[in-house]
Formats: structure tokens, C-alpha cells, sequence
């Protein structure tokens, strides 16, 4: 007599989408909004998948995204679940608090006066 495995639940089968919860998105939209108000960003698209909760940054929609802000939570013990990547896929930023890894962004915004 064969024994055949027991059909897993759908929850095991698909895990759950990794997505920015309200405190995050509020972090991010609040910094987004300061460059919407400069004139420099217009645009952003967000993505959530199994791996990693992408917002996009872009000056023009018909662009690549000038910077992605990034949550992984499977990088949580190693160098921090919050990237800011620039457009050419380099890391601008990586850490455990949102908010530390937004200041590469706002450090952007502040420029000299001519």
C-alpha cells in the first residue's frame, strides 16, 4: 500500500505578498511629497511580490525610476530590510529603520542657495 502526501493548504503554496504597512508608506509619501513640491519628481509606481515591496520613483512617467525604494524582509538579520537603490542599480542606502535610510533622499533636496 503507497501512501501519497497530503495536499498542502493554498496559504503554503503561495506566500504572502510583502507590502508597505501605513507607517511606511506615510514615511515615504511625505519625502515624495517634498520633491513633488520642489518640481523634481512627478511620477511613482509601486510594486509588492513575494520577495521584496518596490516604490518607484520617476521624474517623467515615460522613464526608468531615478531611485526604488526597496523592503526585503528575507535581509532583515544582514543588512537591513529598507534599501534606497539609485537608476543605474546601485545601493544607495541600506538599513534597519525607514526613516535613515529616506535621509539619502532628503539630503537631495537641500542644495545651496546661488
Amino acid at each position: 500500500m503507497t501512501m501519497e502526501a497530503l495536499p498542502t493548504s493554498s496559504t503554503a503554496e503561495q506566500p504572502e505578498k510583502v507590502t508597505f504597512d501605513r507607517r511606511e508608506l506615510s514615511a515615504i509619501l511625505r519625502v515624495y511629497g517634498f520633491f513633488v513640491a520642489a518640481g523634481e519628481w512627478r511620477d511613482y509606481a509601486m510594486s509588492f511580490g513575494r520577495e521584496a515591496a518596490v516604490f518607484a520613483i520617476f521624474r517623467r512617467s515615460a522613464e526608468v525610476p531615478l531611485y526604488r525604494v526597496e523592503k526585503r524582509p528575507k535581509l532583515r538579520a544582514k543588512q537591513g530590510i529598507y534599501a534606497v537603490i539609485g537608476s543605474e542599480g546601485q545601493v544607495l542606502r541600506r538599513g534597519h529603520e525607514l526613516e535613515a535610510v529616506l535621509k539619502v533622499l532628503e539630503r537631495k533636496l537641500i542644495r545651496p542657495v546661488d
